[in-house]
């Protein structure tokens, strides 16, 4: 198992920290004994890339900082269930695109529920037919299937590897190539019409 080296603070020095260095597997071992500071420590460790996750594959950072407690909840809530199979990050990432993937199914579905006489009511004004650049790709982004947006947020925005992307989705490193090649391809196709 990929152990990452954290500091642990808790031997109650001056400081009220401790002096040494733990892995890991020793850092959860503590968070599942009971450990609070210890808790912090694999939180405060792992929050920032959690949380960019999050916020690329939500776009709102509100929605981002959200996931990104549901995420340590429901981590936490599962610790002693964590195999060390992979690597934590790889564990918690899971976690994330999970949490993030059952709430846009929710706002789909929300989103599916308006009445028909209020999307018949949506006007669309010369202006708002011809968006910037940005809204073009955001729009074509979001447009993407959901597989192949996640492997085209985490692999060029966030910078995962296939190796990476490939085990957060528990699907083969080919797929995630086959996944990230068509996703750019569709890109290509839906922003063409921008060139014009």
């Amino acid at each position: 198992m990929p152990v990452t080296r954290v500091e642990l603070f808790s031997n109650h020095g001056r400081d009220g920290r401790y002096n040494h260095r733990v892995n890991e597997t020793q850092l959860i071992a503590r968070v599942i004994a009971g450990d609070r500071l210890a808790g912090r420590t694999l939180y405060d460790t792992h929050a920032p890339r959690v949380y960019s996750l999050a916020y690329r594959l939500s776009g709102d950072a509100e929605k981002a900082r959200e996931f990104t407690q549901d995420t340590f909840i429901r981590a936490f809530s599962r610790l002693s269930q964590f195999r060390g199979d992979a690597a934590f990050s790889t564990w918690l990432h899971r976690i994330v695109v999970t949490i993030v993937s059952n709430a846009r199914r929710s706002e789909i579905r929300t989103s599916r529920e308006v009445a028909l006489d209020e999307a018949s009511s949506i006007e669309m004004t010369a202006s708002e037919a011809e968006p910037d650049l940005k809204e073009c790709i955001a729009r074509a982004v979001e447009n993407l299937s959901e597989a192949y947006r996640m492997t085209l947020i985490m692999h060029d925005i966030e910078g995962y590897t296939h190796a990476e992307i490939a085990a957060v989705l528990g699907v083969p490193e080919g797929t995630c190539k086959s996944r990230l090649s068509a996703a750019r391809a569709q890109l290509r196709q839906d922003l063409a019409a921008f060139k014009e």
